[in-house]
């Protein structure tokens, strides 16, 4: 099986960059979930409180993260630490040391998005501060992330999400793709839900292996349209999800695999990358 997608989220929340290759690191691939949004408390915001986050186009030259809106000049933003103190923030119940981007941000977002973004400004993961990952699914390890929701990477089928489209238009319902679940690695394996079943996923070679420790539980984040922020069905994909009931021992609507890294820091995955898969213990 091979590896067809490679997606980064430079800044929580806002248009993901898909890339042929990328650096493994074990907070997760280069650049990613780096930034985030925070509010006047310095709590995160993401497409669940404000869906049109997801208009803003993100791209990154050698020098610049860039965003990108129609009707505004994009702006670029020095990859260069920003100079200033720490902040505090907050994403979810972890508190996580970061630095303030200038205030030519809030105003860019504002000029953007209009009122709705007032009050948000875009902070940098402070890289000498470590943000642990749950150790309940780890098998006695670590592991650590940037701004991600929880673990490092995000592993997704696409035999998984062509299963999940049978279903919803059995139900008439439109068929969605793969970007409304936001994952960084897509896998073209063609038995849906196969990768519930994995422990690992190496390069054929060895050059690097993915343990695959919690299945993703998935928001309303998923209703939302990643080219619009339009919601065409606000119950779907999550009641098709929960009618497939594709994780029996466990509550909600789940799609995909959060991972973790067990070796090949500094090694390059590719999209064409052929992958081998070790199997959970009966």
């Amino acid at each position: 099986m091979q590896i067809t997608q490679l997606t980064i989220y430079p800044v929580k929340s806002l248009k993901g960059i898909n890339v042929d290759h990328s650096e493994l690191q074990e907070h997760g691939l280069a650049w990613d979930r780096r930034w985030m949004l925070v509010d006047a408390h310095q709590r995160f915001i993401t497409q669940r409180q404000l869906p049109a986050l997801v208009t803003i186009e993100v791209a990154l030259t050698d020098e610049h993260l860039v965003l990108s809106h129609p009707g505004v000049e994009s702006l670029h933003i020095s990859l260069a630490e920003p100079e200033g103190n720490l902040r505090l923030v907050s994403v979810w119940n972890d508190h996580c040391k970061a630095l303030p981007e200038s205030e030519s941000v809030t105003h860019w977002l504002v000029a953007a998005l209009g009122e709705q973004a007032q009050g948000l400004s875009l902070v940098r993961f402070a890289t000498e501060f470590t943000r642990a990952v749950e150790e309940d699914f780890l098998e006695g390890g670590a592991a650590h992330t940037y701004f991600a929701d929880g673990y490092p990477f995000l592993i997704t089928t696409k035999g998984s999400l062509d299963a999940l489209n049978q279903a919803l238009v059995a139900g008439r319902n439109a068929p969605i793709p793969m970007n409304r679940f936001r994952p960084n690695i897509v896998i073209a394996s063609d038995e849906a839900w196969a990768e519930d079943c994995w422990a690992s996923v190496s390069e054929q070679n060895g050059t690097f292996q993915l343990a695959l420790r919690k299945p993703c539980k998935r928001c309303k984040i998923t209703a939302i349209d990643q080219h619009t922020a339009a919601v065409p069905a606000p119950a779907e994909p999550l009641k098709t999800l929960i009618e497939l009931n594709t994780q029996p021992s466990l509550k909600g609507a789940h799609f995909g695999q959060n991972a973790t890294l067990l070796s090949g820091a500094g090694s390059i995955i590719r999209v064409g990358d052929t992958l081998v898969a070790e199997p959970r213990d009966a």
